[in-house]
């Protein structure tokens, strides 16, 4: 079973007293980036409110980054990779699960885990987030970004 700590990213420390928040890009960011979780909020939510509306996604443009972040808008990954990280698909269309959740099926280092809706930091082998979402192992990745 995969080690889990119970991290919220700084998101306490930072004022942000909200529960069941809907920020688990920004948290995941800020902890496998080490950078403080102001700072990661400020710059999703900037990008929330930058993006172009489109059919699929209009409410997203007027929200901050605590009702959540399209992740596969191109200001998304650019900023990304201007904190150093790097995509890695684990997952194609029509492939079925291949990486889980697990310490022994995802490299070592400070990744962030691109799950079923949702978001999770894993530092050598560990599940940093308020919550185990592994699922005891069996929570499918989709891909993940290393730094």
């Amino acid at each position: 079973m995969t080690k889990f700590i119970f991290n919220d990213g700084g998101r306490k420390a930072a004022g942000f007293k909200r529960k069941n928040a809907g920020d688990c890009v920004c948290r995941a960011i800020a902890i496998a980036a080490d950078l403080p979780y102001a700072e990661v909020h400020k710059a999703l939510s900037e990008g929330n409110y930058s993006q172009r509306k489109s059919k699929r996604c209009k409410s997203m443009s007027n929200k901050g980054a605590d009702s959540g972040v399209y992740t596969r808008r191109k200001w998304f990954k650019d900023y990304m990779m201007s904190l150093g990280f790097k995509w890695v698909p684990t997952m194609g269309i029509g492939t079925g699960c291949k990486v889980h959740l697990k310490a022994d099926e995802l490299p070592k280092g400070k990744i962030i885990c691109r799950l079923t809706r949702h978001y999770s930091a894993m530092i050598d082998g560990v599940i940093n987030d308020t919550y185990d979402p592994s699922r005891e192992g069996t929570r499918c990745v989709y891909g993940y970004w290393i730094k």
